[in-house]
């Protein structure tokens, strides 16, 4: 069962008012930093390729690459994220305001800035990964000052994300001050991570990937049959209104009070996955802020999915971009 299409005068609507969102993304926010250059030989110290260094580029991830998806798309965005207290925190800091977002960074002395340090060739191929970052829950002052923050910022939101990568910003208590604190007909959504799906009830959306809905369900996913079973019970395990489960090149499954059915991949090209899950909770959140329904939501979160996968890294997907998909097609 497919859902409805969006018409492209339909799409050019909802993305009239998307200035209007003001998203409030909540969660474990990072730097992904790359380490470039050239692979010509291996080592003669060990069986491990020779990176000649080229140059080095900085991204933001997890939660501020959400919020920088909730900007390209023409929304406004205020983050709420923990750091360590050091260098990474000020470059989190300066990206974050560069890229247009507002950032209510907490710093904790305890830990430090989550950064992701990939080394990769010219060729985007990856060597290796070094991940410095500590997975302890936030507690004590820290999880109040953020809590504090979310009872500041999220009254004046029209939609909220949490953007869970178990790093220890989302933690029961802050889940439950995101949802309290909304507005009438806010949505709560969150990507979310299998060790806290009890922390999720009350939420208006949640959107598991393959692997998370699987697990959740203690069920394998075949076909669309098992997609649909496996997003009901993720939705009674969750105690959350909607679930959207994404499938990777087998598209997505939409359970919602108004919509059921499947998504067909958008993808035409496929680089990296990277961020690509940052990308359909922002596009979500912008588009029902916008006064999308969830299905519009879903099938426009399908294409910016899938323009996302083509880019490399942690990627954004503008609202010209997206348009211009819409606009290349009769309906999506």
């Amino acid at each position: 069962m497919l859902l409805p299409a969006v018409t492209p005068d339909r799409a050019r609507r909802i993305a009239g008012a998307t200035s209007s969102a003001r998203v409030l993304v909540i969660g474990d926010a990072m730097l992904d930093r790359f380490i470039v250059g050239r692979v010509t030989r291996i080592s003669p110290e060990a069986p491990v390729p020779v990176v000649a260094h080229d140059h080095d580029t900085v991204k933001i991830g997890g939660a501020a690459n959400v919020a920088h998806n909730v900007v390209a798309l023409g929304g406004q965005a205020t983050l709420v994220a923990v750091t360590g207290m050091d260098e990474g925190a000020a470059t989190l800091t300066r990206a974050c305001r560069e890229a247009g977002i507002a950032p209510c960074l907490v710093g904790d002395a305890g830990r430090p800035t989550t950064t992701k340090v990939r080394i990769v060739t010219d060729r985007n191929q990856q060597v290796a990964r070094i991940d410095y970052e500590a997975d302890t829950e936030i507690a004590d002052d820290i999880e109040r000052r953020v809590l504090g923050e979310i009872g500041t910022h999220a009254p004046r939101a029209t939609a909220i994300v949490i953007s869970d990568y178990l790093k220890g910003c989302i933690t029961r208590k802050v889940v439950q001050a995101a949802v309290a604190s909304a507005g009438p007909g806010v949505p709560v959504l969150v990507d979310p991570k299998i060790p806290h799906i009890e922390y999720y009830a009350g939420t208006t959306l949640v959107t598991p990937n393959h692997h998370e809905a699987e697990t959740a369900a203690n069920m394998r996913v075949r076909s669309q049959e098992d997609a649909r079973d496996a997003a009901r019970q993720f939705r009674s395990r969750a105690q959350c209104a909607n679930v959207l489960m994404t499938r990777g090149d087998q598209g997505m499954w939409l359970l919602s009070s108004d919509s059921e059915g499947h998504l067909p991949s958008a993808a035409r090209e496929v680089a990296d996955v990277t961020g690509a899950g940052d990308t359909v909770v922002a596009t979500m959140a912008v588009m029902l802020a916008a006064g999308a329904t969830m299905g519009e939501a879903a099938r426009l979160a399908n294409e910016a999915a899938g323009i996302s996968v083509a880019k490399f890294g942690p990627a954004t997907v503008s609202l010209a971009e997206l348009l211009k998909v819409v606009e290349s097609s009769a309906t999506i």
